[in-house]
Formats: C-alpha cells, structure tokens, sequence
C-alpha cells in the first residue's frame, strides 16, 4: 500500500490515485467543485438535475446501455449533489477500471439531455421532492439551511423547487454545466489495486476535452439566522437549533469537530446522556458541524414530542452554555478517539479513500496525510473547545421547528437563555 499520487494534466484536470494492492476492486470518480450554491435563484434544483441527466444518454449510450455495461461486470454506478460540490462515481473489479472510466468520461462530456428523456426524467425529480416534502425531518433541513443562510445559494435546497424544476429545460442544464463542469475545478480520483500511470493515460485521453479555464467565483455566504415556525399535525415537533460555525479554512475547523462530537455525536455525549438517557425527552438527538468554504453551521437536532418540546428547550439551552462553562479532559479525549477512529476506518473503503482524496483537492488544494490529520485532531485540547463554543454559541441563533409547536417556546426567549 502507498500514498495518494497527484498529477495535474495540461487542461488543468488534477488526477489522483491511491493504490491498495489487497483488494480486488477500484473506486473512480469525478468531483466537481460545483453545486447547488453556483445556481441562480431562477434554476435552483438545476445541479441536481444534471446529475440525474448524465445518466440518460450520450452520443454512444442510451440509458439502458450505461445500465446494463456497467452491471454486466457487477460494477456499481451512481451520483450525488451538494451544495458545493457535484460527484459521479463507479466501484468496479480491477479489470474492468478502464469501462468505468470510459462511462464516465461519455456521460460527462457527450450526454445529449435528450428532451423526451428530460420530460420523463423531470418527473421522477418532482416525486423525489414530493418524497422528501413527506419526510419532516428532510424538510426541516432544508428550512434551517434557508433560515441561516437567507436569498443566496448557500440557503437554497439542492433539489430545488417543483415550481422550477417543472420549468427547467434543455438550454438551463447546458448553460449550468458549460458554467461549472471545468477541469481546473474538477478532480478525478481512483483507489483500490490499480496502477496511477495507467488511470493518468485512460483519463488524459478520454477527459482532453474538458474546457481549461476556471469557472466564475462563487457569491460570499451571508450567515444572518433568525426563526422558522411551521405548526403541522404530525406525531413529532422537528427541531433544529443552530448557530453560525467555522468555514474549512478556519483554524478552529478540528475544535469545532470536537465540539460536535462531544455535545452531541454519540451515545456517550452530553445531549444523548441528558435528553435522551436521564430525561427521556427524544429519541434522536444530535449535533453535527457543516463546514463549507468560506462559513459554517453548527446544528442541533432534535425530535420530540408535543407535550416534551417544553421542558426540552431549556434542558437543550443549558447543555449548550455548559460546554462553554467547561469541559473535561476525559471527554475531550472520547471525542478525539471517535473522530480518529472514524478517519482510520474510513481508511479500510476504496469509495471513501477515493472520496477524501478528491475532497481534500478541492477545498485544500492538496493532499492531507493521515499523521497530519491525526496531529490536528490530538491537538484540540479543553480550551480549545470552549473557545470555539464560546465563538459559536455567541453568534445569533437559527431556530427551525415543524409538527405540533404550540408548546414551543418563543425564539426570544430561547435566545435569552443562550446570552452568555
């Protein structure tokens, strides 16, 4: 086993491998630092889209035909958006990385976004979104993401709205794509038993196409936060409590991972042990940290019953300003170990250590070795993560509830209970 390898081609296209000689498979992709946030309000969903249109033919393939290639070899084929970013991605055994790259490579630079496949495909878009407005805990994400980050793209769903996506034609996915998919903001990442000259020659070939010049700079995020209050009859109230975190540039990026961790991201952090363990106040409850390039959010999640959101408020208040009170050595070191851990396993996943590769590229503009990342982990310490709390929480709230919320108290008096 070695390293990740780099090499930038001509057009600017960075090609990345990381060789793993016990496995017989290999994970290819193509990581677009291009998402929802690129979109104009008018043709927001459009990222996703396209995504769901790559797969609908290209010059040489129909739909069936990129289906039936890639499963012929029991290969796997599939895609993802996010805000600031867009993936394409195939798991293959190592005889057969050269298709994979090759179905890429067609579905990337040569589909046709035939409009009769448009048509059909625009339609299973609209029952995915109507899918995930019936799912309260997808649609609360969206509203706390709109609610920290108001009229700009870092607030905007990535599946966009039926309204515009039943509008979106042939000439907005061109547009969008001509705009973004440019092979200095592109990677291409493989891993598994492959040889790194042989996928720098397949993908050099085949992806020389590829526009050379840099697509347009991305609008600055605005964080402002601020309260969303939808009263619906549903079993659970949907609950999300958040506050503005750090960008991956900050120097408080690892503490503010910490933080989440420690706060809420296992069975052994202080709002399971207190909400749900002690009180009995949720089922699922959990703090994460979402870093994008130049801003951040810190969120809490939470769901709970009518008659409970009352009581779990303050509860969920007082854990937050605790952490800013102190925190102890002890659970500091549990929080490093499960972030450590959860870096090394992901170690043991040709599609996961391609995926990091790719990743650290675009948003670091290089490779991050393992002992590096382990270092910085090792080195967020007691005053380093209630001094990221102290930064976070004293940012303003965004409070997101949905179901049953008439016992939910106001957003000034929940921030009230935060001032510090």
């Amino acid at each position: 086993m070695t390293g990740p390898v780099v090499t930038t081609l001509a057009n600017g296209l960075r090609v990345v491998t990381d060789r793993i000689d016990h496995v017989e498979t290999v994970s290819v992709g193509m990581w677009i630092g291009a998402g929802t946030r690129r979109e104009e309000p008018q043709v927001n969903g459009v990222a996703h889209m396209l995504e769901h249109m790559a797969f609908k033919g290209t010059r040489r393939r129909n739909a069936r035909d990129i289906a039936e290639e890639i499963e012929n070899v029991g290969g796997q084929l599939n895609a993802h958006t996010a805000r600031e970013h867009t993936a394409y991605y195939a798991k293959v055994l190592k005889d057969d990385t050269d298709l994979a790259i090759d179905l890429l490579s067609d579905i990337l630079q040569h589909s046709t976004f035939d409009p009769t496949e448009l048509d059909r495909e625009r339609m299973v878009v609209l029952q995915e979104i109507g899918q995930a407005h019936d799912t309260p805990d997808d649609v609360i994400f969206d509203v706390f993401q709109e609610t920290a980050f108001p009229d700009q793209g870092l607030g905007r769903p990535v599946l966009g709205t039926a309204e515009i996506v039943s509008q979106m034609n042939r000439d907005v996915l061109l547009g969008y794509m001509g705009a973004n998919y440019r092979a200095r903001d592109m990677v291409f990442a493989a891993s598994g038993n492959l040889d790194h000259d042989a996928v720098v020659k397949a993908v050099e070939t085949r992806f020389n196409g590829l526009p050379s010049d840099v697509a347009a700079a991305t609008e600055p995020s605005r964080y402002t936060g601020g309260e969303s209050r939808e009263d619906k009859a549903l079993e659970q109230v949907h609950l999300l409590l958040g506050f503005r975190g750090v960008s991956t540039a900050d120097p408080d990026f690892y503490a503010g991972t910490v933080l989440a961790s420690l706060l809420g991201g296992g069975m052994s952090s202080r709002l399971f042990q207190e909400i749900r363990e002690v009180r009995g106040l949720a089922y699922a409850i959990y703090a994460f940290s979402s870093a994008y390039s130049d801003d951040g959010l810190f969120g809490i999640y939470a769901g709970t019953g009518e008659d409970q959101v009352q009581e779990l408020v303050p509860v969920l208040c007082d854990e937050i300003t605790g952490v800013i009170g102190g925190v102890t050595e002890e659970e500091v070191a549990r929080a490093r170990s499960q972030l450590k851990a959860n870096l090394l396993m992901a170690l043991e996943s040709s599609g996961a250590r391609c995926e990091q590769a790719a990743q650290q590229l675009l948003v670091f503009d290089r490779l991050l070795p393992v002992d590096e990342l382990v270092a910085k982990v090792d080195a967020v310490d007691t005053a380093a993560v209630m001094a990221v709390a102290r930064r976070v929480f004293g940012s303003r709230p965004t409070m997101s509830s949905l179901g049953p919320v008439r016992n939910l108290e106001s957003f000034d008096r929940m921030a009230s209970r935060l001032a510090v």
